[in-house]
């Protein structure tokens, strides 16, 4: 009977994580005849069914989408609670934290993850990005360049979607794109003054994971044209952007070789030290509190950059004390984020003819224009900007009475204005960096993560030339009421956390070798933003997705080549 039950919990590969990276690594292994198990710590969501407030109009909820107080109680970051997405909002006690600086983590915990919740941008890296840490001296040289992930990024796109313009600059490599979201007649006056004032800075369409003119392979999908409803965050119906749920998941579905086992609190990967290498993972189930054990020749863990870190910084043994592959001490070190700080806005007095009509998906984008083909400020690495453009109604509420009403009921065009914030390249640190509580353990007796995180001087600088810059660039555009400053917002705002497990060429500084396995358990893979060396300055979803499926192929030709 023991033995039927472990048959029962055996599998050729587990996935640890069903979000953008954990959906492509379930597509790949599940399209090579791989049985896979999909273990996700949050509920179920099915594509459709599950988006219980999708294209709902405002008039439809009771309070227009304004939470009552009694409603927020218990959930994590209330503040920001709409009746739109409180649905996606994590209960406070569902994994509580120990921040030693001030931290804001944001999780997706339900199948599909962040991949329901992301902004969507989809720059490529270059190596201008992976060369970074080589030229600059920090952290350790990338063990891939670009012509590596070419092809990965070409495959990814193509079956994602992507919509944007072909740019030509070589900081920013062209994608496979359909049509892109006409910029606004602000945004193409602001690109012609950056063109006229600056000459090498630009600003373009930002590429972004939406259907504009779906292929067969989406259709195939099941998914259809973006409908510019501008309300991706609950969940789209059409399938229009990209997420696991819509995409990767039921195509993994289809090959009949898919499970997905919601609600598993993954505590650990469990290691076989006669057999020298991985053999399962052990869950804590998230109702019943039973602690379950799964098996399988190959382990992908996408749990998300701070989730992945402490689930391998748990996963102990005799060979490994301090988590699995940690021989170097170097786990959860050099934990970096994106630096949002600087956020700008301004007003420009013209084009009184013009204005925008409905909503589209799509926002500009300024590529990186500081320290990229040489050093040039006193702090490394730069920044891109993303930019909005548009023309709003209002009223003047100044009054009472009739002409309050009148002017409530007869909305006018106000000036155009332009709004900007900044995506900052952040330079890893070893300080800044998590670990596991040795005293303190959540209600599933998982260690609590300590989160120790800070802005550096690098950072402080960076978000000060924004400022500068930004400025500048808008006076030099003519525009007014311009306010640009630093939000001041602590690390982890923006959600791009990437680092902890970083990929190497050398055993002793990193994690990982260049097919994002383990280089002391080799089949472990781990291929979300944990194994990321740096930053860049561009969205990483992305390339997640691409190295996923480049490491999932590998995966698959090592066993069958008998080597994991």
């Amino acid at each position: 009977m023991l033995q039927d039950s472990k048959d029962k919990r055996t599998y050729d590969a587990i996935v640890i994580g069903s979000g953008a990276s954990g959906g492509w690594a379930a597509k790949e292994l599940c399209e090579k005849g791989l049985k896979t198990l999909v273990l996700e710590r949050g509920r179920m969501v099915r594509h459709i069914d599950d988006y219980p407030t999708a294209s709902k109009a405002p008039w439809e909820f009771e309070f227009r989408g304004v939470v009552p107080v009694e409603k927020r109680s218990g959930i994590g970051a209330a503040r920001w609670a709409r009746e739109e997405t409180i649905h996606w909002a994590l209960a406070e006690d569902e994994q509580p934290i120990i921040e030693e600086k001030p931290f804001r983590w944001f999780r997706g915990y339900h199948v599909g993850g962040k991949s329901l919740l992301w902004a969507r941008a989809t720059q490529r890296w270059s190596d201008y990005d992976f060369e970074g840490p080589a030229r600059d001296g920090f952290a350790v040289d990338w063990p891939v360049r670009y012509k590596d992930l070419e092809p990965w990024l070409d495959y990814v796109e193509t079956f994602a979607g992507i919509a944007g313009g072909r740019d030509g600059l070589a900081e920013l490599p062209d994608s496979i794109v359909q049509p892109g979201f006409e910029l606004s007649c602000i945004e193409n006056y602001y690109k012609e003054q950056l063109k006229k004032n600056y000459g090498s800075r630009h600003l373009i369409q930002g590429r972004c994971a939406h259907l504009t003119d779906p292929q067969e392979i989406h259709l195939k999908q099941g998914r259809y044209k973006c409908q510019n409803q501008g309300m991706c965050n609950r969940g789209c119906v059409y399938g229009g952007y990209f997420s696991a749920n819509a995409s990767t998941l039921p195509w993994a579905e289809k090959t009949g070789n898919l499970t997905i086992r919601p609600d598993s609190v993954v505590e650990s990967i469990i290691y076989d030290e006669a057999k020298g290498k991985a053999v399962g993972v052990r869950i804590i189930d998230r109702e019943t509190k039973d602690a379950i054990d799964f098996y399988a020749k190959i382990i992908f863990v996408n749990a998300s950059t701070i989730a992945s870190n402490a689930i391998l910084l748990n996963s102990k043994s005799s060979r490994f004390p301090n988590g699995i592959g940690n021989d170097n001490g170097l786990m959860g070190k050099f934990l970096a984020c994106h630096n949002y700080r600087g956020k700008g806005s301004a007003t420009f007095e013209g084009f009184f003819d013009k204005a925008t009509e409905g909503r589209h998906a799509g926002h500009a984008y300024v590529p990186r224009f500081r320290n990229v083909f040489k050093q040039e400020t006193d702090f490394l690495r730069g920044y891109s900007i993303g930019m909005a453009g548009g023309r709003g109604l209002g009223s003047d509420t100044s009054m009472i009475g009739h002409e309050l009403r009148d002017n409530l009921l007869n909305q006018k065009y106000g000036n155009w204005h332009m709004s900007a914030w900044m995506q900052g390249e952040t330079v890893p640190i070893e300080s800044n960096h998590m670990r596991l509580s040795t005293d303190q353990t959540d209600k599933y007796g998982i260690p609590k993560i300590i989160l120790s995180v800070e802005w550096t001087d690098n950072d402080d600088k960076m978000t000060a030339d924004f400022i500068q810059q930004q400025t500048e660039m808008y006076e030099k555009a003519g525009f007014t009421n311009i306010k640009v400053e630093d939000s001041g917002a602590p690390p982890g705002s923006d959600i791009h956390e990437m680092g902890g497990v970083r990929m190497g060429r050398d055993p002793k500084t990193s994690l990982l070798n260049e097919w994002n396995q383990l280089h002391a358990c080799k089949n472990v893979f781990v291929s979300d933003g944990a194994s990321f060396t740096s930053t860049s300055t561009q969205n990483p979803t992305l390339m997640f997705m691409a190295f996923t499926a480049r490491a999932a192929n590998h995966a698959v030709e090592e066993l069958n080549r008998m080597n994991l």
